[in-house]
């Protein structure tokens, strides 16, 4: 459960625009959609490695 506290001159909508954050901070919605497909692990770790190419290439030319 998600408590956003709120100040007394705060509007409604900056109260929902916390909540929003706090609410996608959690991860609930990517692993809702995770999960209505099953991956098998090879695959998942395959995309992993690949993510991490991928970081390691950007990273690298970020440096040179």
């Amino acid at each position: 459960m998600i408590i956003v506290p709120i100040k007394e001159n705060e509007t409604i909508d900056k109260a929902l625009k916390k909540y929003k954050k706090k609410f996608e901070k959690t991860g609930t919605v990517k692993q809702l959609r995770a999960r209505q497909a099953f991956e098998k692990p090879s695959v998942s770790r395959r995309t992993e490695i690949k993510k991490a190419v991928y970081r390691n290439h950007l990273q690298s030319q970020v440096q040179a």
